[in-house]
C-alpha cells in the first residue's frame, strides 16, 4: 500500500531543490495517485511551477524568522505543520530544523539519509545509507529503494516551460556566461570576466550574454548582451534553456543548465565536483586548471583560483564546442 500524502522537506538552496527533483519525478511516475507536498524556500518555489510531481508547495520562509519577533513566528509556523499530518515524510535536508519538521508534521513514517547532520536522525523511523563521496542527485535518490522504487534509469529534471519574455530580445544563438556565486571565493574576477566574454566573442563567432547576480564590469564589450539582474528566476530558465552552451561557476544556475541538458562547463575552484558538480553527461568540469568530462571524474583535481589566462582558455574551449559539437 503506497503512502496517500507525502511531505518532502528540501528547501535548501537552488542547487539543493533541484538535485532533489528527480526523487519526486520518480516518487510520482510509481505512485501517480500519492500526493507529494514539498516544503521549500520562497525564492526557490518557481522552480516547481507546472510539475506535475507537486500537488503543492508549502514555504519556510527562514528569513523572516530573525529577531525576536522572528522566532516567534518561527515557533508558529512549525506549530502549523501539526495540521499536514502526511502518511510519510522524506528529509533530504538532513539538518535540525527539518527533523523538527518531520516530527511536527505528525507523520508516522520518517525517511532520511545516513550522512544528515545536527541529531536530525533522531527524528528518523528508517535511515538510508549514502556514501559520503557520491553526487548529490546520487545521495537522495538513495532513498527511493526504501519505498520500494526502482532507481530509474533515466533521471528526470522536469522545469517550468519558461520562455524569454518580450523585454529579453536575443536573435541570434548564444553562450551564457554566468560568473556569479554566494560561495567565498566562487565567483569570477572582473578581469576573468572581460577576457572570457572578448575571447569568447571573438573565437566563437556567436552572440555572448552574461547573466546572474552581481556586479558588471565597467568596459564589458558591445557584442556581449548584459543581463545581470534583468531576469527573474523563470526567464532564467528560459534563457538557459535556449542556451547553445553555459559556462558558470559552481552555483544554482550551472545545476539549473545540467539539469536542462544544455552542455555546461562547470567552474569549481574548490568545491568538489563530484559531489556538487554538474549533474549531465553533456557537462565539463575546469579545476585546478584542468578540464575534463565531468561523468570521467574520479579523483579530485588541484584546488586553486582562475585566472585571466584561465578565462582564455575555457572560452576557446566552448568555442570549439560550439563550432564543432560533440
Amino acid at each position: 500500500m503506497y503512502p496517500r500524502s507525502i511531505l518532502l522537506i528540501k528547501p535548501g538552496s537552488m542547487g539543493d531543490v533541484i538535485h532533489a527533483l528527480p526523487v519526486a519525478s520518480a516518487i510520482h511516475e510509481a505512485w501517480p495517485d500519492s500526493k507529494i507536498t514539498w516544503i521549500i524556500d520562497p525564492r526557490w518555489r518557481p522552480l516547481l511551477d507546472g510539475n506535475p510531481a507537486v500537488f503543492k508547495t508549502h514555504d519556510f520562509p527562514r528569513q523572516s524568522f530573525r529577531g525576536l519577533a522572528g522566532k516567534l513566528r518561527a515557533v508558529r509556523w512549525y506549530s502549523e505543520l501539526a495540521n499536514l499530518r502526511p502518511d510519510l515524510v522524506i528529509d533530504l535536508q538532513g539538518l535540525l530544523r527539518s527533523g523538527l519538521m518531520a516530527k511536527t508534521s505528525g507523520a508516522k513514517n520518517v525517511i532520511g539519509l545516513s550522512d544528515s547532520r545536527e541529531f536530525a536522525s533522531l527524528f528518523y523511523t528508517k535511515v538510508v545509507e549514502v556514501g559520503q563521496k557520491e553526487h548529490a542527485v546520487t545521495r537522495y535518490l538513495r532513498c527511493l529503494p526504501a519505498l520500494g522504487i526502482k532507481i530509474p534509469e533515466k533521471i528526470d529534471f522536469t522545469f517550468p516551460k519558461q520562455k524569454l519574455t518580450q523585454h529579453i530580445e536575443i536573435e541570434h544563438e548564444y553562450v551564457v556566461v554566468h560568473p556569479f556565486a554566494r560561495g567565498e571565493m566562487k565567483s569570477l574576477s572582473a578581469e576573468a570576466i572581460l577576457a572570457m566574454t572578448a575571447e569568447l566573442a571573438l573565437s566563437a563567432n556567436i552572440q555572448v550574454v552574461i547573466a546572474g547576480v552581481g556586479d558588471v564590469p565597467f568596459g564589458i564589450g558591445p557584442s556581449v548582451v548584459n543581463l545581470v539582474g534583468k531576469t527573474s528566476l523563470q526567464e532564467l530558465v528560459g534563457l538557459l534553456r535556449g542556451a547553445r552552451f553555459v559556462v558558470s561557476v559552481d552555483s544554482g544556475p550551472m545545476h539549473l543548465a545540467a539539469g536542462l541538458g544544455v552542455p555546461v562547463l562547470g567552474i569549481h575552484t574548490w568545491s568538489d565536483p563530484r559531489l556538487v558538480g554538474p549533474y549531465s553527461k553533456e557537462s565539463w568540469i575546469w579545476q585546478g586548471g584542468e578540464l575534463c568530462r565531468q561523468e570521467l571524474l574520479r579523483i579530485p583535481l588541484p584546488e586553486r583560483t582562475f585566472t585571466v589566462e584561465d578565462a582564455r582558455n575555457v572560452a576557446r574551449f566552448v568555442a570549439e564546442r560550439v563550432s564543432c559539437p560533440g
